[in-house]
């Protein structure tokens, strides 16, 4: 189960952009998930990374102009490699490329590669929105190599717009993405994640310990397979790179949002922790204690949204829940795919050591209506892939 993202070989060519001071932290990270990183650098970008650094953290020798060992190294690496990324790709080497010149060892190798190619342009805005720049892009893209759009923001020349690279963690999920099969492609999902927060009055409230990890795992992975994401997000923070992120507070907010995208999904994934109750009365100012040894508020039940959702969802879609569970999980968890209208759900026993909320592991059971059951251990990104893959399969 973890083939998919750990002991990949990627190629990394560095241009000669001052977006070149994050490529270390880049290739931090992609030797810290386990995989191997060989790395070509132009002269200019010699300017901006230290070779030596970047051999540091690899592990490896940093290929330039002047690299030989009696091999020709722009076959040699792009033979080798399963994903070429190009970050930062100046406006210089993304003309070159688009135009097929050759004249140093990273043009050499793009013409070589067969692997994917992932190119990360940065560089003024003006520059990159030029006619002759958006036409080196569409060239490139009509010929199946993958330009990332780059983020908008405060530049290096003093400007703001849109030509920064995205940070390191961003374009480790472009990689992720383009090393994964894409079995999700043409496919929408929509998951819900985190929890909710019931106010007592404007500064109180009633919530649980969900951070939203297990949900934002599904979605991550559904998009490295190549689906379209949508998240509906309580009060957490969301990565939502490549994905469409909608935050809401309650409970009445995500059902609210559930309903406006349900029809647009294929798999609806509910992995939120919506808060079952809310209080009645909600106080518009500050409650005082002053006074008062003792509080009792009323509750009532929130809606059920895995309910509304299957009540309302279309033939064809499938509809995962969730079932937190500390006790009897499995059996509890089976109560709901009925009386809920499920496809499955997932049991998660969230009183177990590593498992349940704020752990980046879990122990989730997989139940479906009809069919086997199947359990899964793990980190939560590993367990969310493999959840996929048994959805996929049906």
């Amino acid at each position: 189960m973890t083939d998919w993202k750990h002991g990949r070989r990627i190629l990394l060519g560095i241009t000669g952009g001052i977006a070149a001071y994050k490529i270390p932290a880049l290739v931090r990270l992609i030797t810290k998930s386990g995989s191997e990183c060989e790395i070509i650098m132009t002269r200019s970008a010699k300017n901006f990374a230290a070779p030596m650094t970047l051999e540091t953290l690899s592990g490896r020798r940093v290929w330039d102009d002047d690299s030989f060992d009696g091999r020709i190294p722009h076959i040699k690496l792009t033979h080798w490699a399963e994903a070429f990324v190009i970050a930062p790709c100046t406006a210089n080497t993304l003309a070159k490329i688009a135009h097929g010149l050759s004249d140093n060892l990273l043009t050499s190798a793009v013409l070589a590669a067969t692997c994917p190619v992932l190119i990360f342009p940065a560089m003024n805005g003006a520059m990159y929105d030029s006619p002759a720049t958006r036409s080196n892009i569409n060239t490139l893209k009509s010929r199946g190599v993958k330009v990332i759009e780059p983020s908008e923001g405060a530049l290096a020349c003093g400007d703001s717009g849109r030509g920064r690279m995205p940070e390191p963690h961003e374009i480790m999920h472009g990689i992720f993405r383009a090393l994964c099969v894409q079995d999700m492609a043409g496919k929408n999902v929509l998951v819900t994640a985190g929890p909710t927060h019931e106010y007592i009055d404007p500064v109180r409230y009633i919530s649980n310990p969900s951070t939203g990890k297990m949900g934002a795992a599904m979605a991550r992975s559904a998009w490295y397979r190549g689906a379209d994401v949508r998240v509906i997000a309580g009060p957490v923070d969301v990565d939502g790179y490549g994905m469409e992120v909608v935050h809401v507070k309650s409970a009445r907010d995500m059902l609210e949002a559930v309903r406006e995208n349900l029809s647009w999904a294929d798999y609806v994934i509910k992995a939120a922790a919506v808060g079952d109750y809310r209080v009645k009365d909600f106080s518009p100012v500050k409650m005082k204690r002053e006074g008062t040894d003792t509080l009792t508020l009323k509750l009532v039940q929130n809606p059920d949204i895995a309910a509304e959702a299957g009540r309302l969802k279309r033939p064809g879609q499938i509809l995962v829940g969730f079932a937190a569970e500390t006790d009897n999980v499995t059996d509890n968890a089976r109560t709901k795919i009925i009386r809920k209208n499920l496809d499955c759900i997932l049991a998660n026993d969230v009183a177990a050591e590593n498992s349940g909320f704020a752990s980046d592991m879990n122990t989730i059971t997989l139940i479906p209506r009809e069919g086997r059951e199947e359990t899964f251990s793990g980190l939560k990104e590993d367990i969310a892939f493999g959840i996929w893959s048994r959805l996929i399969a049906g």
